[in-house]
């Protein structure tokens, strides 16, 4: 079987190193090294997208098979932000859907989901995440799966921004944890809070009884 990764996430670097050893995969971390012209070289059966912040060109998905990975329960939670959207509706669970690219968002058809929980950080969610997307293309792989129409009300997910990331008004610590955490990730914007001369961000958030405790970085602004 011959398939490649695409990945722009660092988080994912165990992963893509368990399908080198076991596929010999190909793996791409750039958006201007996937062209049409590198696939075809390498003929894949499948391209599987890890993580990829970029629009996968519509001469890619129609000509190869690729699948992309989204943290929920599609066709609930199409777009943007997935783990920070659901975690800040309150969601402790979720799913990963495994679907073919089309030109929609988030609109594939799915070839198969699996749970995941979404306990502690971001980071943590996302290394959980990891290893059952592993499984996930194994057991698409070694089934020949089909994918199948998505089925139920959409429900679409609007993408974050870093200005929403601002903890000033959270009245509650239990949201105040879950804001911090859900963003506890490298290249997500941090919580945070700004003074006239200071931007305060924070990390490794734990919930106690009677408060939440968090490592902060205090930067000077400019």
């Amino acid at each position: 079987m011959n398939i490649v990764i695409a990945n722009s996430n660092p988080i994912y670097r165990s992963i893509e190193e368990k399908c080198k050893d076991l596929f010999g995969s190909m793996v791409f971390t750039k958006k201007d090294e996937l062209t049409t012209e590198a696939l075809q070289d390498l003929n894949p059966d499948f391209v599987f997208f890890l993580h990829w912040s970029y629009i996968i060109p519509k001469e890619i998905h129609r000509k190869f098979k690729c699948v992309v990975f989204h943290m929920t329960d599609l066709p609930f939670g199409r777009g943007g932000s997935p783990l920070q959207n659901l975690i800040i509706r309150g969601f402790k669970d979720t799913v990963i859907s495994a679907i073919r690219v089309e030109e929609g968002i988030d609109t594939g058809p799915v070839f198969l989901k699996k749970g995941l929980q979404l306990t502690g950080s971001a980071e943590e969610i996302f290394i959980r995440a990891g290893a059952i997307m592993f499984d996930m293309i194994q057991e698409i792989i070694d089934r020949n799966l089909i994918p199948v129409p998505q089925v139920g009300e959409v429900t679409l997910f609007k993408r974050r921004t870093p200005s929403e990331s601002n903890v000033q008004f959270i009245l509650e610590k239990e949201k105040m944890y879950d804001m911090i955490r859900m963003l506890d990730a490298d290249n997500y914007p941090k919580a945070f809070l700004e003074t006239e001369f200071f931007k305060f961000e924070f990390s490794r958030a734990s919930l106690k009884s009677d408060c939440v405790i968090a490592e902060v970085k205090i930067i000077p602004k400019s």
